[in-house]
């Protein structure tokens, strides 16, 4: 049984499946070609990450089809409810990437508190003719300790990015419609282990209290966080977006930072991706990253057993 892992998959995904007899196509396909060299190549499994669309032209131009996997959290690529219809299996891998995103939404956090994403622009620039100018720019800093991180969506990666939080000594609130309450373990290096319980709150509650804010929800309809939400935000409070693009309005963002209601933001993604708007690229109070949230070994390698295994219960 052949499948096809179109956005490429681990190597340890790859030897996993390969041991269980399962042929492993690492070909990048084009969208528009991807019926026929499904169905030329008599493919039962279909891997993506976010840049194949699965629709229903492929949903229902290929037969031989019978499982679509996504590697990662979100499936808006995928027409899941259409193809568990047509009795394809559809799974994702929703734990694997957890803590990389969560990585990922702090080192923007740190880059933002110490300008950093202002830094490495100029630094290369200017840093031998006027190192004291940029000194003096970037020398009223904060400290994340002792700060508030409002978290809105408080599932994997939510709960992961609130660990990090408390470790660093930042009080976490959060709000979640769909959590009233829950507990969250966070474990050191010697075993030794704190819980931590929490309650969710309002997201306006949060927006007014938090000095910092992190979105990890799925795509939406609506703006989480547009114009209105922004004006309830603290003056000078950050914000990170490395859930999905549209979640937050980005015309409102820009003029929130240009006129100093916000002091930074940190994305990995955007509404127009892969060709975000150049206002947002150019804004010199953004850091930016290329929806890089998953993208380290370790998540890769999670994800990609985490896959191979979910293929061999359901295919084998």
């Amino acid at each position: 049984m052949r499948i096809l892992a179109n956005d490429g998959v681990s190597q340890s995904g790859i030897d996993t499946l390969q041991k269980a007899g399962f042929e492993v196509l690492t070909t990048t396909v084009a969208q528009e070609q991807l019926v026929n060299f499904i169905n030329e190549n008599e493919i039962v499994g279909l891997l993506v990450r976010s840049a194949t669309k699965v629709r229903t032209d492929i949903i229902d131009g290929c037969p031989s089809l019978k499982l679509i996997g996504r590697g990662g959290v979100g499936m808006d690529n995928i027409d899941v409810a259409y193809a568990k219809e047509k009795g394809l299996h559809v799974i994702n891998t929703p734990a694997a990437s957890s803590e990389s995103v969560a990585e990922l939404v702090f080192a923007h956090l740190y880059g933002g508190v110490r300008f950093l994403y202002d830094a490495n622009r100029n630094m290369p620039l200017d840093g031998d003719s006027k190192f004291k100018d940029l000194k003096k720019a970037y020398a009223k800093g904060t400290e994340l300790r002792g700060k508030t991180l409002g978290v809105i969506g408080f599932g994997r990666i939510g709960q992961a990015t609130a660990k990090i939080a408390l470790g660093v000594g930042m009080k976490v609130i959060y709000s979640d419609p769909y959590m009233d309450a829950t507990s969250v373990s966070l474990t050191f290096f010697d075993g030794q282990s704190v819980s931590f319980d929490f309650k969710s709150i309002s997201k306006e509650e949060l927006l007014k209290e938090a000095d910092f804010v992190t979105v990890h929800v799925p795509a939406q309809k609506e703006y989480v966080i547009g114009k209105s939400e922004i004006s309830l935000m603290k003056d000078g409070a950050g914000i990170i977006n490395a859930a999905r693009g549209g979640v937050i309005d980005e015309v409102a963002l820009v003029k929130a930072l240009d006129n100093k209601k916000l002091s930074f933001a940190g994305l990995d993604v955007f509404e127009s991706e892969p060709t975000p708007e150049i206002k947002i690229l150019m804004n010199p109070y953004i850091s930016l990253t290329p929806h890089i949230g998953a993208a380290t070994g370790e998540a890769q390698d999670r994800i990609g057993t985490e896959l191979a295994i979910q293929i061999i219960e359901l295919l084998k």
